[in-house]
């Protein structure tokens, strides 16, 4: 099983942003990982100076996002709707896409529930349960569960 390290994420993304800016063929991976990249240009400047952000730490307590995680996020969303894993996320992200009209918004709202998941798991010490990610978007969507 893949298990890379934080180090390795944050250099697959370095390398990916570096390789897509120079207009370098990039990998399916890639592809994925660049488009999120584009998505979120705030995120932009940290992946050119990898110097200062390979090892940077950010404090969620302090209100900060950490923009590895969050990239990683979004791709983990890609996989399971390409995969429909847990199954009925294909279709319920095809409704939260119709009503918000903005895809990028929609995988937000996917990505909180996601988080949601995660944190539960967290915090119960409990394997992730895909009811519960899919319980929060049924309730995004205004289904009453």
């Amino acid at each position: 099983m893949f298990n890379p390290s934080v180090s390795d994420v944050r250099n697959f993304f370095f390398d990916t942003f570096n390789k897509g800016m120079a207009q370098i063929q990039l990998t399916d991976l890639e592809k994925i990982a660049f488009s999120v990249i584009i998505e979120h240009p705030e995120y932009h400047q940290v992946l050119r100076d990898k110097e200062k952000y390979l090892t940077y730490n950010w404090l969620p307590d302090a209100g900060e996002t950490n923009p590895f995680l969050h990239m990683s996020m979004h791709m983990s969303i890609w996989e399971q709707l390409s995969i429909d894993q847990p199954q009925g996320i294909k279709d319920l992200y095809s409704e939260l896409c119709n009503q918000l009209v903005n895809e990028h918004e929609a995988q937000h709202q996917v990505l909180d529930c996601l988080a949601e998941m995660v944190w539960q798991a967290q915090y119960n010490n409990m394997q992730p349960n895909p009811e519960v990610y899919l319980s929060c978007l049924r309730k995004k969507l205004g289904h009453d569960d």
